[in-house]
């Protein structure tokens, strides 16, 4: 994958990266870039860091920019980087949905690497639009699905593949939030506002913000291909156009049974993500509030706590693990192991190598998934509940 013209000084010199979207006042944004940082694998060159060119330079100037390589757009960044020696080899993508295939495939086809925010895009159909623009590039294409990063979670993917759990019948997923029990969006918080806006969120509210994030969860530590599902999608909000509560229940291919709950309407709960999985020799339990536990309780034995960093958890929790136990990883370093995973990627591609073994991040594929995901829920809601293939 070494890219013509392009220079490289050091195969394993940082990874010269650039950012769409994420200038000031955006959260995301300051998120990538700290996790980008954390284990020094990145270095931010360029950025076209908002829609408005005034917000864009002082961003660009707050973050230590050089002004030439501040841009207006996406793709006169696009165009230019790729016409430069030193120009960028990664670009992050961390603006509303609606703006994540325009700007991917525009430096996909420039040659440059894509690490884009979840979900993928706003519509299944423009998901598998800019599939095809990866296959064709040739050019690694990361989704920053980031609870995949998280020690514990590779442990809880570890014991499902080795069979400790045996034959999966139960998933249950739920990721609750409430930040929009009251008319947040409007109260003049421009993250509630685009993410309740249709045009800009896509088809999916709830669903497609926290929604794909709990499926992918699921489907990333069990391996289950997702057969059928029934959903009930509820605007509790009033005006509200888009869902902010979600109950679905899934029929896997194996026979298993899951049910997923995601809702920003739940008073009392921050970000509780849980993820709880159960087959004929027991059963795991995580939640990401509490990150650095998992709870094992094989058959018939007393339920055992596995904590991150600790003998049991593993050789994929290990790899992905910074501290001794008792010191606490979260959300930010489980988003740099995402990115870290990538930049291992992006390393070996410098000289057409593959990736090191047990490297693993979502890709596109996983996008799709997710979009079709979203497709099928909606199309299944609105036949009142009726059983959908996604």
């Amino acid at each position: 994958m070494a890219i013509e013209g392009r220079s490289d000084a050091k195969a394993g010199g940082r990874i010269r990266l650039g950012m769409v979207g994420g200038g000031e006042g955006a959260f995301i944004g300051a998120v990538h870039r700290i996790a980008s940082r954390i284990d020094d694998e990145y270095e931010l060159v360029a950025g076209a860091l908002s829609s408005t060119p005034e917000k864009a330079r002082r961003s660009g100037e707050a973050l230590g920019l050089a002004p030439d390589r501040v841009y207006d757009d996406y793709a006169s960044m696009a165009k230019a980087e790729a016409g430069r020696p030193d120009g960028i080899e990664a670009v992050s993508i961390v603006t509303p949905n609606h703006m994540h295939a325009g700007p991917a495939i525009a430096f996909l086809e420039a040659g440059i690497h894509v690490i884009c925010d979840k979900p993928l895009t706003v519509s299944l159909a423009e998901a598998k639009t800019m599939q095809a623009a990866v296959e064709k590039s040739g050019r690694i294409f990361a989704l920053t699905h980031n609870y995949t990063g998280y020690p514990l979670i590779r442990c809880m993917r570890e014991m499902v593949r080795e069979g400790d759990l045996g034959v999966l019948r139960l998933v249950q997923v739920e990721y609750a939030q409430d930040w929009l029990t009251g008319p947040t969006e409007k109260s003049g918080n421009k993250q509630a506002e685009w993410r309740t806006d249709p045009k800009r969120s896509g088809a999916g509210g709830a669903l497609g913000d926290i929604g794909t994030h709990a499926f992918n969860l699921a489907d990333y530590v069990t391996g289950l291909d997702l057969a059928e599902l029934a959903a009930d999608l509820t605007a509790f909000g009033e005006g509200r156009a888009l869902d902010d509560n979600v109950q679905i229940l899934m029929r896997y291919a194996n026979g298993a049974r899951g049910a997923l709950w995601a809702s920003q309407v739940a008073p009392g709960n921050e970000n509780g993500l849980m993820l709880r999985v159960y087959g004929t020799q027991g059963g795991l339990a995580w939640r990401q509030e509490n990150p650095n536990q998992l709870f094992w309780s094989p058959l018939n034995e007393p339920t055992r706590i596995i904590t991150r960093g600790g003998p049991e958890s593993g050789a994929a929790a290990g790899r992905v693990t910074r501290v001794p136990p008792g010191h606490p990883e979260g959300y930010l370093e489980g988003f740099a192991n995402v990115y870290s995973e990538i930049a291992a990627a992006i390393k070996a591609a410098r000289s057409g190598a593959k990736p090191p073994e047990g490297v693993e991040f979502p890709t596109i594929e996983d996008g799709v998934k997710g979009l079709a995901f979203v497709e099928a829920a909606v199309k299944s809601a609105k036949a009142n509940g009726q059983w959908v293939k996604p």
